[in-house]
């Protein structure tokens, strides 16, 4: 099996909601057998759906990989390359391009071109591969930068990276040396990051898409009601946390 696909199945396997599924399974297989086993697992179950939804649990989480940098403002030196990371889009004629995009990537596009208007001397990098689709995620992004009017002549597109590993080890090899801005979500920075650093890289970080906007804001009641949207948010940030555990190790380790 393809070592990139395993990666990919072993990580949906360990989210929770994967795990909350596992749990009833097992309480399922064990309910005649071994009732007080499939108690437990039923319990276990449902105290992880709870905590995983529970907006209290998940903005506390998400925040420690989010606040790791701030936002940018304005390079003190001309900006030479303006990264965008990969990320998803769904291919359909009857839309128009910048429809086609996925949440992250929209976050991404509208902060590259936010910086873009501060320093139209970069050239913008696109990035990411095609997965199931038939056009790459660098290629679609490529085609809404020009759809909003950036010049074709300014953005260069690497379509074949499938990770942020891949991403950093194919871009940083153009870009060494020069004043270089990375875009990608808040709670994937401190991952990519480290990967460009490790690279001989330092860009400028560029974070976008931040899930808890303010922590200190007041909060009613609803704040305190386990809910799908805060599941989902629990699931990215323990999707990156894993994932900079196996950076920690990959780092320390020869593989």
């Amino acid at each position: 099996m393809d070592l990139f696909l395993l990666k990919k199945i072993i990580t949906v396997c360990v989210m929770p909601i994967s795990m909350v599924l596992i749990l009833l399974v097992v309480s399922l297989y064990f309910f005649k057998k071994r009732p007080r086993r499939s108690f437990k697992c039923l319990l276990s179950a449902l105290l992880l759906l709870l905590v995983s939804s529970m907006p209290v649990v998940s903005d506390h989480f998400i925040v420690q990989l989010e606040d790791n940098y701030e936002t940018f403002s304005r390079s003190s030196s001309p900006v030479d390359y303006i990264i965008i990371l990969g990320g998803w889009h769904t291919t359909n004629a009857a839309l128009p391009v910048t429809s086609q995009l996925h949440p992250a990537s929209t976050q991404r596009l509208i902060e590259a071109l936010r910086i873009y208007t501060l320093h139209p001397e970069a050239k913008i990098i696109t990035s990411g591969h095609h997965s199931t689709d038939t056009v790459s995620n660098a290629q679609k992004m490529k085609q809404a930068l020009m759809l909003l009017g950036v010049s074709e002549q300014n953005i260069i597109t690497e379509n074949f990276p499938k990770d942020t590993e891949e991403e950093a080890q194919l871009i940083s090899p153009r870009v060494q040396g020069t004043n270089v801005v990375l875009i990608t979500n808040a709670n994937h920075m401190p991952r990519a990051m480290k990967y460009f650093q490790n690279e001989g890289v330092t860009p400028i970080a560029a974070p976008t898409g931040y899930w808890v906007k303010n922590m200190n804001s007041p909060k009613g009641w609803g704040y305190y009601v386990p809910n799908s949207k805060k599941l989902q948010q629990t699931t990215v940030a323990w999707y990156e946390s894993l994932g900079l555990l196996v950076q920690w190790v990959k780092d320390r380790f020869t593989f």
